[in-house]
């Protein structure tokens, strides 16, 4: 056990020089914060010994439980020989170890499905792997003639990271309107979010509506399009928006038909998260371009990569002379230590068997949820795999949203954490993402007293 005098230290030190991410430090000063000092399996603990479910996976990073015994491992066997080494014109063995793996990976997942994803470009985060695809795609019609093909269509209640260029093809307006003066010129198409569908259908009308309205815009610009960008099947930071059948295949075949490049953000939906290893696979479909991050490591160390095919790989190759090369890279690109990770935590993928694993978690879920549905401020609960998303409202006849001052969201969170439960929600939408690990018992727990707390809330 710490130190009483020794953990206010921490929170005075805490207060005093951190400014911490999303966090508005106004009532972050006035609050008394939760210090985590060690972790194991599906929990956190604070400074104060108190252990917590760990229900959003310390957000969204952590696939096979805290302190795995093989990633430790790795991490400690690569520190015995190097740590870090650039990329820039050398190699590693864990880079290239953990690139074949992924190719593989992918290999397996997409089966024969076309076109391949063959070529691995890393960086640092989620942010820095979709800057990664949107420089690529905008670069590969360069060299491939077609310098008009300079602009991007996201997808409203899309969040692709923080660097300006995903802020740009991103559509959150809480997170993204301030900065909209420095963004790029980019073309928004609507969001299949059934339950607030702006085109005013419903589900499944709502996803063939937004289709409709993504082959308008192809239609008519097409030539000026370089890419789509998306968060397949699960737009995360959106709204834990869970896509309806057919609207993301629907996509690719658009994409495929205007000669348009198609971009999957799996930073979130990756490794997993949603019953398979990737969010494609729902739909049958492969990207040009493919984002991965967060889950990759377990959450041990920062890493993302960016995955292409060869015929955009082959576009870049060339002499000195014509400076195809691609002009970009980061200080720890390839990391030893990251990809050492990045492979053990591949590993334990298929000797947990987590994919097969998952499915009575799964099912759990969805029974659970269901129970938490007819709840009187629970306007409408979604998930997919072991992401769900729970969206509280003020009438449920109406839909009429909770205001931002009601902060329901973090009530239910604030109680839940009284239960041993650790959430962050999105305004007025809780988040369920735990590790792909929990056991049931545990999985059980959690969401029943995520039940109480939504009730205890509504009596309030």
């Amino acid at each position: 056990m710490i130190h009483p005098e020794d953990i206010n230290h921490i929170k005075q030190s805490d207060r005093q020089f951190i400014w911490h991410p999303f966090t508005q430090m106004k009532q972050w000063l006035d609050a008394d914060p939760v210090i985590i000092t060690e972790a194991k399996d599906c929990f956190l603990k604070d400074a104060n010994g108190r252990w917590y479910l760990d229900a959003v996976s310390s957000l969204w990073v952590n696939i096979h439980g805290h302190r795995r015994r093989e990633i430790d491992d790795a991490i400690k066997a690569q520190l015995d020989k190097v740590a870090h080494s650039t990329l820039l014109g050398l190699g590693n063995i864990p880079s290239a170890s953990l690139a074949e793996k992924l190719i593989q990976t992918t290999d397996r997942s997409f089966a024969d499905l076309r076109p391949r994803l063959s070529k691995v470009f890393y960086s640092d985060n989620g942010s820095t792997a979709v800057e990664v695809a949107l420089k690529m795609a905008f670069q590969y019609w360069m060299h491939k003639g077609k310098p008009k093909k300079q602009q991007f269509i996201g997808i409203k209640n899309g969040y692709h990271g923080d660097t300006i260029g995903a802020m740009a093809v991103g559509n959150v307006d809480t997170f993204h309107s301030t900065f909209g003066p420095l963004f790029f010129k980019t073309k928004k198409a609507p969001s299949p979010y059934c339950y607030r569908c702006e085109l005013g259908k419903t589900h499944p009308d709502c996803g063939l509506a937004c289709l409709d309205a993504m082959e308008n815009i192809l239609k008519t610009d097409s030539e000026n399009i370089a890419a789509v960008i998306l968060e397949p099947m699960v737009q995360a930071a959106g709204g834990m928006i869970i896509w309806p059948d057919g609207y993301l295949d629907g996509v690719r075949t658009l994409c495929t038909n205007f000669d348009v490049l198609l971009i999957a953000d799996e930073v979130a939906t990756g490794f997993g998260r949603t019953g398979r290893m990737f969010a494609c696979e729902h739909a049958g479909i492969v990207p040009d371009l493919m984002c991965v991050s967060k889950g990759i490591t377990n959450g041990y160390m920062p890493l993302a990569a960016t995955l292409s095919t060869d015929e955009i790989y082959n576009a870049f190759l060339g002499e000195f002379s014509e400076l195809k090369t691609f002009f970009h890279g980061h200080s720890y690109t390839g990391n030893p230590l990251a990809c050492a990770a990045a492979g053990a935590s591949l590993r334990i993928f298929e000797t947990d068997n987590t994919l097969e694993n998952m499915k009575p978690k799964t099912e759990l879920l969805k029974i659970m949820l269901n129970e938490i549905a007819n709840l009187p401020i629970v306007g409408d609960m979604r998930s997919l795999g072991l992401m769900a998303g729970i969206e509280l409202v003020k009438d449920k006849q109406t839909k009429e949203p909770f205001p931002w001052e009601a902060a329901i969201g973090w009530r239910v969170a604030l109680k839940a954490r009284e239960m041993g439960i650790m959430m962050r929600p999105l305004g007025n939408i809780l988040v369920v993402m735990p590790p792909l690990s929990i056991l049931i018992d545990d999985l059980k727990y959690l969401l029943e007293s995520l039940k109480k707390t939504i009730i205890a809330v509504s009596e309030e």
